[in-house]
């Protein structure tokens, strides 16, 4: 299947990651940015994350659930 086909359901689960991480940063009173110096990202990593435009390597998961102080499991869902 081709990188740009991905199936309906797998694009909505990106999307519920991305609210969730959303939610956590702004419970956080976390900015982008201060997110993305927290976790040891780019900006513009946590901003296509959370806007569900590409797949996130696990690396970038794991330090943005690290930076929330959350489990990764916990924005994973279910």
């Amino acid at each position: 299947m081709p990188h740009h086909d991905h199936p309906p359901w797998l694009l909505d689960e990106r999307q519920r990651l991305g609210d969730r991480i959303r939610d956590r940063r702004m419970s956080c009173n976390l900015t982008q940015e201060a997110l993305a110096d927290r976790a040891g990202i780019s900006r513009d990593t946590v901003h296509r994350v959370e806007r569900a435009a590409n797949n996130p390597r696990l690396s970038d998961l794991l330090r943005i659930a690290r930076a929330l102080e959350t489990r990764l499991a916990d924005l994973l869902g279910e």
